[in-house]
C-alpha cells in the first residue's frame, strides 16, 4: 500500500532535517507527505471568551482589532499557537513547518486584524485560548512565536506574571524576538541603523494628512525585505514547489498590501507600549515562566535588530533570569547566504535542527541545563 510504502522515506525525512543541508530530496520528501497526510486550515472559534468579553464591554477595543484563529489538525497530543511577525500572518510564517509542528499536535494560527490591532485585546484572546487549550482540553499548548510575535508573547507572559497568574504552557519558542521600539530603533543615534527602524520611525513623527504616503512606503519597504530572500530562485526551488512558491508569495504580497493605515500604526503603537525586558529585570516579576524555551536568534539580524538591541542584550546575557529552562542558540547556515532574522522560510533547515530537539526533548521529558 503506498501509504506503507512511503513510511521509512518519512522516517528519515526527520533524520536528514536535523543534520542536511537543504536538496531536492528535501522537498520531494515534504511534498510526498502532504499528499499522503492531508490537512486543511480551518476558522477556529475558542469555546472561552471571557477575558475577550471583558476587554470588548470595557469600551478600550472594539470588535475590529480581535485577530483571527485558524486551525489545523495535527497527529499529537501538544498543540502549537503561532504568533507571527508584523507581517507575513502565523500561516505563512510557518509554512515549511507545518508537517513537522503537526506530528506534535494541533496547529492553532493567530493572525492580527489587517485594519486595526489592541495589545489589550490580543492578550486577552491568547488568555482564553492557553485557558480553553490548558486547562479545558488538558493540552497544555507550546507558543512558538516570530518577531514581533516574540514581543507579544513577552508582554503577555509580563502581564501575567503582574497578576499572579501562571499560563499553563508546555513550552516557548521566540525567534528573533523583537520587544520594543529600541530593539529596531537606536534612541540615541540620529536616525535608525536598521531597514525596518526605516520603515517604522515615521510613525512616530507622521500626522494624519501623511499617512497615506508612509503606508505605501512600509509596503515597500516589507516587500523588500521578503523579496531579497526570495531573489534566488535556484535555491528556493529546493524548499519548495513552483505552485507553493508562488501561492507564498501571493500570500505575503496580499498581507502587505491589505493592511490599513489604522492597522499599521496600531501595530507600531503596540511595539511602542511594551516594556523592554531590561525594565522588569526584577526578583518580583521574574521568572516569566518556568516552561522550558528556546530562543533563536539568526546569524545576522542587522536589517531588523539594532546593534543595542536591548532585548537581545537581556536574552542573550541573562536568559535564564527569564526563563530558567531556557537555551539561546546562534543560528547560522555554513553553506550558503547568511541566515537573516526569521527567516524560517528561505533558511528553514538552518531553523529546523533546534525546533526539532525542542520538540523532542519536551516529548522526551528530557530537558538538559541551559546553554
Amino acid at each position: 500500500m503506498p501509504v506503507l510504502s512511503f513510511a521509512p522515506a518519512l522516517s528519515l525525512l526527520t533524520a536528514f532535517q536535523r543534520v542536511s543541508p537543504v536538496g531536492p530530496f528535501h522537498t520531494l520528501l515534504r511534498t510526498a507527505e502532504a499528499r499522503l497526510r492531508p490537512s486543511r486550515i480551518t476558522p477556529y472559534a475558542p469555546a472561552v471568551s471571557a477575558a475577550q468579553d471583558k476587554v470588548l464591554a470595557g469600551g478600550s477595543a472594539g470588535p475590529h482589532q480581535l485577530a483571527t484563529v485558524r486551525h489545523e489538525a495535527g497527529r499529537g497530543a501538544t498543540p502549537t499557537i503561532v504568533l507571527g511577525g508584523f507581517v507575513p500572518d502565523a500561516t505563512e510564517q510557518v509554512f515549511l513547518l507545518r508537517q513537522f509542528l503537526r506530528r506534535s499536535g494541533d496547529i492553532y494560527y493567530v493572525n492580527y486584524p489587517r485594519h486595526g490591532f489592541s495589545l489589550d485585546l490580543f492578550c486577552a484572546q491568547l488568555d482564553d485560548l492557553v485557558d480553553e487549550l490548558a486547562e479545558r482540553k488538558h493540552q497544555a499548548p507550546v507558543i512558538f512565536s516570530v518577531s514581533f510575535g516574540s514581543g507579544l508573547l513577552l508582554e503577555w507572559l509580563r502581564r501575567a506574571r503582574l497578576a499572579g497568574r501562571n499560563p499553563g504552557l508546555a513550552g516557548v519558542t521566540l525567534v528573533s524576538p523583537v520587544a520594543c521600539v529600541e530593539d529596531v530603533i537606536s534612541p540615541t543615534a540620529p536616525k535608525p541603523a536598521t531597514l525596518l527602524g526605516r520603515a517604522l520611525k515615521p510613525y512616530f513623527e507622521s500626522t494624519p494628512a501623511t499617512e497615506a504616503g508612509l503606508i505605501e512606503k512600509s509596503r515597500q519597504i516589507f516587500a523588500r525585505l521578503f523579496e531579497a530572500g526570495a531573489q534566488n530562485r535556484t535555491a528556493l526551488q529546493t524548499l519548495m514547489t513552483m505552485g507553493e512558491l508562488g501561492h507564498l508569495r501571493g500570500s505575503v504580497m496580499e498581507a502587505i498590501r491589505t493592511i490599513s493605515p489604522t492597522g499599521a500604526r496600531e501595530r507600531v503603537q503596540a511595539l511602542r507600549a511594551m516594556s523592554a525586558p531590561p525594565d522588569y529585570f526584577s526578583p518580583a516579576l521574574l521568572p516569566l515562566t518556568s516552561a522550558p524555551a528556546l530562543i533563536l536568534f539568526a546569524e545576522n539580524e542587522a536589517a531588523v535588530l539594532d546593534a543595542g538591541s536591548p532585548t537581545r542584550f537581556a536574552l542573550e546575557s541573562a536568559h535564564r533570569a527569564y526563563f530558567p529552562s531556557g537555551r539561546v542558540q546562534r543560528v547560522a547556515n555554513p553553506f550558503g547566504a547568511p541566515v537573516q532574522h526569521a527567516s524560517l522560510i528561505f533558511h528553514v533547515f538552518n531553523f529546523l535542527p533546534p525546533i526539532s530537539a525542542f520538540y523532542q526533548r519536551l516529548k522526551t521529558g528530557k530537558l538538559p541545563a541551559a546553554a
